[in-house]
């Protein structure tokens, strides 16, 4: 790894020399294109081009991934070379430009016609540049001061319905869950500032619970408002969150943007919850997009908290293994050369999540560094909200202390209830 360069790791299929293309993408992302252009002169080739530092041939395939007008016209008939590639990029091409740093490792490659198939799958930065972006204001260590949960998971839900309630019907049902025991408590994705509950009224309403809360008992709960707007509208959603003693605001990253999640990290000191909805879309084919190592590691240099990760056995299409390699990414060093991991993020598991889900989860990252949100889980729990929350509390006491849940059960009837009530839905 050299201090002046950027290395990223690539999946691509093609029918021609894998090699071959490797050159073509690093060409194509540094100071070239298809040929040697004026002014492309040995020297500047040497600063300024990219380099193929690795490239391993994989499986073939006889039939491509994906349509390629331009090999069609071609006549190629295949087959179809998988290769990993790896190609460093001059640090100086890019500076500590974020969006800059996603157009050089991403942009155009996807459309390359030399591929059938191209997926970006991880980054390796030097600390000296990891240095020149946003860390985690909070991360790990910052949200359990936070919420005074100084060990165990981070227990959280996530506030249904989705949409519909009003700003004081929110209010109560946000008070309804701190007195639940919870930690965390987070909007959905798709309620940002609707009509029927703007953030101007649901703010004060819902932190005017919290507080009362913590005045009763001590305990902040931290909830994590939906702010996702335009850049100056976040930055004032985000100022009112922390004149009513908010502690965290949530952004929904690809629809914001790097650019408008650096604005909002530099302007606010409020724990950023970073959500990736729409992470399928970049994702979900085998051969195109970016994987979840590549893309925490650009939404990290933005400075969020906490990244979502989704959840084990949960209800959506990625498989376990992604998850729980996502969730080991955001607790280790971003830089490949770190000392430590003073710049991890907390993972935020969810979808799907229930006491039953925990031992999985439990023997995947043996760690309690992480946010554990249930929605049905724990309002749908038989015998309320309360009793949801402890029984996920009493999970992950069972499989820490060694213990299966069907031994906790035998004593806890909360967990017992939520065993027998979520295990025949499954």
């Amino acid at each position: 790894m050299h201090a002046d360069r950027i290395e990223a790791t690539y999946l691509i299929e093609t029918p021609l020399a894998p090699a071959k293309v490797a050159e073509v993408m690093a060409g194509e992302q540094s100071c070239g294109t298809f040929t040697r252009v004026h002014g492309e002169t040995d020297d500047l080739r040497a600063r300024a081009r990219a380099i193929v530092e690795a490239v391993e041939k994989l499986d073939v395939a006889e039939t491509p991934a994906l349509p390629n007008t331009w090999l069609e016209r071609q006549r190629n008939p295949g087959p179809w070379q998988r290769a990993r590639v790896t190609i460093s990029f001059p640090v100086a091409n890019i500076g500590a430009n974020l969006p800059t740093l996603a157009a050089t490792v991403a942009g155009n490659l996807f459309d390359l016609g030399e591929v059938t198939g191209l997926r970006l799958e991880s980054l390796r930065l030097p600390q000296s540049y990891r240095d020149r972006f946003d860390k985690p204001v909070h991360g790990v260590a910052g949200t359990r001061r936070l919420t005074g949960a100084a060990d165990g998971p981070l227990v959280g839900s996530i506030l249904k319905p989705n949409v519909g309630l009003s700003a004081d019907e929110t209010g109560e049902l946000v008070g309804t869950l701190c007195a639940a025991g919870l930690d965390f408590i987070k909007d959905d994705e798709i309620c940002a500032d609707p009509d029927h509950a703007p953030l101007a009224q649901r703010v004060p309403a819902v932190m005017a619970r919290v507080r009362r809360h913590q005045d009763r008992t001590g305990k902040h709960v931290m909830v994590a408002f939906n702010i996702t707007d335009e850049t100056d509208a976040m930055r004032r959603h985000a100022d009112l969150v922390e004149r009513e003693g908010g502690s965290c605001v949530m952004v929904s990253l690809n629809w914001c943007g790097h650019s408008a999640v650096q604005t909002l990290r530099r302007h606010s000191g409020l724990v950023l919850h970073g959500h990736r909805n729409g992470f399928g879309a970049l994702s979900r084919h085998p051969l195109l997009g970016i994987g979840f190592d590549a893309y925490q590691a650009l939404w990290r240099l933005a400075g969020v908290d906490h990244m979502h990760v989704h959840g084990l056995n949960g209800k959506f299409a990625q498989p376990d293994a992604e998850v729980i390699d996502g969730a080991r990414a955001c607790l280790a060093p971003l830089a490949a050369d770190a000392p430590g991991a003073e710049d991890a993020v907390m993972p935020a598991f969810s979808s799907g999540q229930w006491a039953g889900t925990v031992p999985v989860t439990w023997e995947a990252v043996k760690t309690a560094d992480l946010l554990f949100m249930s929605g049905g889980g724990i309002m749908a729990h038989p015998d309320g909200p309360a009793a949801g929350v402890l029984s996920i509390r009493q999970a992950w006491d069972a499989v820490r202390g060694g213990r299966t849940l069907q031994q906790a059960a035998a004593e806890q009837p909360e967990l017992r209830r939520a065993l027998d009530f979520f295990g025949k839905k499954g």
